[in-house]
């Protein structure tokens, strides 16, 4: 609780510090990052070595940094100090009959908490955007990266410092068990703002439980629809991508829907791509798991009742032959879990109609869903993908770690 105090009185300071000085900090804290590469590196090795045995691979690869990952941590907070500041943007006025000047003015939210698992370049963009929206900010990060994370925050509150802003404004919990997340979650008087991001049991952990307001970041059941008008070679190159460029990231696809009449000329090619071609060049190959009826074209792993209801965050793709658009639809409404959905075809009235149709935060035509982040979208960075409506949705930038009040201007007016 010292640790929450530290940060409620930290935020005060956040609020009231000025563009120019947030932006320094965010520099020095960019800096920073590379000065203290080494050590950031070392205790990463440390990270890497404990998993070793008790996680994935391609989760290994998700907990991994290199100097070319830190660097781009670096440029992402860079990003962030170039962007305009939200603090204080009027987004509505209106003056009244009576002479009121009424301002919907944007406004930090106070303490910013962020429960996340094994990533450790979270760390750095989550302190970025809540310090760059006026917010001090509390990381509970997993027991997995938690060496790497505490080197990332010791080189960031060096910057801090280094802009005459308290360290303070950055807090660590050093406890990975489940109370400190309980604690976070209960923290009603010090925590203003409570985000997960992980896994669905750690998401609907603080959904259940938290007595603090919650944004739900969504797990990622990514759906790509192909068409029969698609270009097969567009829909290849996108689900290729979408699938395998880093399988262990919530924009990654997990399901493909194929559109009846042009099953029997992709799917074939979908498994040399994704299957063969990638074997034979000493890569992952992708464990397609069909339905009956895309068993029945090409060879892979009977679905089971569970595959186009799980985030497998692995080489493993769910495949269902489906009769249009309409059913896509319909199939991505029953199993979606509201990320990102993807379309290819070539008819824009089939497109519009999907688009329209499926109820995510972020729906795609003829892209990939791994375009779903922070930085795709010109927001820096982000600090989670919000799969809820209110009152942030997709990628959760600057914007949207803002509240708002109402700033009102009189000259002696009563009622």
């Amino acid at each position: 609780m010292e640790l929450l105090e530290q940060a409620r009185e930290a935020k005060q300071a956040m609020a009231l510090a000025d563009t120019e000085t947030k932006n320094r900090a965010l520099l020095a804290m960019a800096d920073a990052l590379l000065t203290c590469q080494d050590s950031i590196l070392a205790a990463n090795e440390q990270d890497l070595t404990a998993a070793r045995g008790t996680i994935s691979e391609v989760m290994l690869d998700r907990l991994a940094l290199n100097p070319a990952r830190i660097a781009g941590m670096a440029q992402g907070i860079r990003e962030v100090a170039a962007l305009p500041d939200p603090v204080g943007t009027v987004l509505a006025r209106v003056e009244r009959p009576n002479g009121l000047v009424i301002e919907k003015t944007s406004a930090p939210m106070g303490v910013i908490a962020i429960i996340y698992e094994s990533r450790p370049n979270v760390t750095s963009d989550a302190a970025a955007l809540a310090l760059k929206a006026g917010s001090a900010c509390v990381l509970r990060g997993g027991k997995e990266a938690h060496r790497s994370a505490a080197a990332i925050v010791s080189a960031l509150q060096e910057g801090l410092s280094a802009a005459g802003l308290p360290r303070q404004a950055l807090q660590l919990v050093e406890d990975t068990s489940r109370q400190s997340a309980r604690e976070l979650m209960t923290a009603r008087g010090f925590v203003d703002l409570l985000i997960p991001r992980g896994g669905a049991g750690l998401i609907r952990a603080c959904v259940d439980q938290a007595t603090v307001p919650v944004i739900e970041t969504g797990t990622g059941i990514c759906h790509i629809y192909v068409d029969g008008q698609a270009d097969l070679d567009m829909a290849l190159a996108i689900v290729e991508n979408a699938k395998c460029s880093r399988p262990s990231v919530c924009n990654a696809a997990e399901v493909c829907l194929v559109d009846r009449s042009a099953a029997p000329a992709f799917l074939p090619r979908l498994k040399e791509r994704l299957v063969d071609d990638r074997a034979s060049r000493g890569e992952v190959p992708v464990e397609l798991r069909l339905d009956p009826q895309a068993a029945a074209l090409i060879p892979g792993t009977p679905a089971g009742p569970e595959d186009f209801d799980t985030e497998f965050l692995d080489y493993v793709l769910a495949v269902k032959v489906v009769d249009g658009a309409g059913e896509a639809v319909s199939h991505i409404a029953r199993h979606s879990t509201h990320h990102s959905d993807c379309i290819v075809t070539g008819d824009e009235d089939t497109a519009r109609a999907f688009l329209s149709g499926v109820d995510s935060a972020a729906v795609y035509w003829n892209a990939s869903t791994r375009f779903t982040d922070g930085g795709e979208f010109g927001l820096g960075c982000e600090m989670g993908i919000s799969t809820q409506k209110l009152h942030a949705r997709g990628p959760m930038g600057l914007q949207e770690l803002c509240t708002y009040r109402y700033l009102i201007r009189g000259s002696g007016q009563t009622r």
